[in-house]
């Protein structure tokens, strides 16, 4: 941000530079020619007073015209020619100075009936003074530059640093840290920022930690009336006939899994972020999940297949995606039609970056409509009379392991679990691997 800060006001500062200091150079320029001819101007109106004062009271000099008086207003290596009427000649000539002159510089001045005046100099002192003035214009601008280019530095850094400090203390509180800052930067509106940050850190700590309280409290309760329906299986268990036992041993063993998917849960939701974690096998953590749904898919006369690479493996938590995972295969048994998918693959995502992890979750039924497409993901909504929770909650699940769950395609529905890549969005370019 402050080399783009920086960036703009130095360019206003070169633009503003060039169309004033162009303008201010060229004016020195002239004004130092229209300084020397003024001064020739001078040392004319002179000459030609001391000339006229020698006229003769028909208009004519008598005899020779006395330079005397106006040789010390010729300037230095100067040539002054003047014309004059004489009693012998209408138009006598006489000149004082040097002799031609190189390169002149010019200037006349009539006197009517007396006469007429040219005065000559070598127009290379002018021309010195000229780069002269443009140089010491020149610096004035480049210093003016300099400066300018010291305070826009300054104030990007003044501008720019709290605000990536505001926007670094923002993104720690987003990853958790919710330790204050004391630190304020002097600008009005970055420090109502801060002073909103550190009610936010107040308010997002004490949520946090009744959500945590919270769920401690109904995951003890849950598994002390799981234990209690155990208990109850338990004594079944030991029934005459085999089949209630078999029905006993298949629910007590739900009921143990449903135990475990809790204390997963809950001790998930206290670990640091997926990615600091050890790669699992994606594969393994779906197939009991898979085994579990197969039943229910056979009641309703449709089929449940997991296909994939058994060697893929991503940093991730099994109780969240096995969660997620089991609310898109309940909303493809709920919604969807024919055999549901579930598929591990791997995608590119372009450029250098390292391939992802994807499950994907495909049935043949009618799919997504699209006006509800848009809105599945949003907590409350629901298009059959459901919770509208179920793939928010997958969603949410799949981010906090640093994940990303999108709708690929509405019809047939193909929902895809991107493990790994957090606020990674699939685009139409991301290339399937050959499964």
């Amino acid at each position: 941000m402050r080399r783009r800060i920086l960036r703009s006001m130095l360019t206003v500062l070169t633009l503003t530079t060039v169309v004033l200091g162009v303008p201010l150079i060229y004016t020195a320029w002239l004004w130092v020619e229209d300084i020397t001819r003024n001064d020739l101007q001078n040392r004319l109106d002179r000459i030609a007073t001391e000339i006229i004062a020698q006229e003769h009271g028909d208009g004519t000099v008598l005899g020779e015209l006395d330079t005397r008086s106006v040789a010390p207003l010729v300037p230095e290596n100067g040539k002054l020619t003047i014309v004059y009427p004489s009693p012998r000649d209408n138009a006598s000539r006489r000149d004082v100075g040097a002799g031609d002159v190189s390169d002149p510089l010019v200037e006349s001045l009539s006197m009517g009936t007396s006469g007429s005046l040219r005065l000559e100099v070598p127009s290379a002192p002018m021309h010195a003074m000229q780069r002269q003035a443009v140089a010491v214009v020149g610096l004035a601008v480049l210093a003016s530059l300099a400066a300018a280019v010291s305070v826009a530095v300054v104030t990007a850094r003044r501008v720019a640093d709290p605000l990536r400090d505001v926007a670094a203390r923002a993104a720690r509180l987003a990853m958790g840290d919710f330790r204050p800052d004391p630190r304020r930067h002097g600008i009005s509106e970055l420090d109502r920022v801060s002073d909103v940050l550190d009610s936010a850190t107040v308010e997002i700590a004490g949520r946090l930690q009744r959500e945590h309280a919270l769920v401690a409290d109904v995951s003890h309760q849950l598994r002390s009336r799981l234990t209690a329906v155990r208990l109850r299986l338990d004594e079944l268990s030991t029934h005459s006939d085999p089949e209630v036992v078999h029905e006993a041993e298949e629910a007590m063993a739900q009921v143990d899994r449903l135990t475990e998917a809790i204390d997963d849960l809950v001790r998930a939701s206290r670990d640091e972020d997926a990615a600091d974690r050890d790669p699992v096998p994606v594969m393994d953590e779906l197939r009991g999940m898979v085994a579990e749904w197969t039943h229910p898919f056979a009641e309703a006369g449709r089929a449940l297949t997991l296909i994939g690479d058994e060697s893929l493996r991503a940093p991730l938590t099994g109780s969240r995606l096995r969660e997620a995972v089991a609310v898109l295969v309940d909303n493809a048994l709920m919604h969807g039609g024919g055999t549901c998918t579930v598929s591990v693959r791997t995608v590119r995502p372009g450029g250098d970056r390292e391939p992802l992890v994807c499950v994907e979750v495909a049935d043949e039924g009618d799919g997504v409509r699209d006006e509800l497409a848009p809105h599945i993901f949003d907590r409350g909504f629901s298009a059959g009379g459901s919770t509208g929770v179920g793939l928010a909650l997958a969603r949410a699940l799949v981010e906090a392991d640093g994940g990303r769950l999108e709708l690929q395609r509405r019809r047939p529905a193909l929902f895809a679990v991107f493990l790994g890549s957090s606020g990674y969005r699939a685009p139409n370019s991301v290339v399937a691997e050959p499964r």
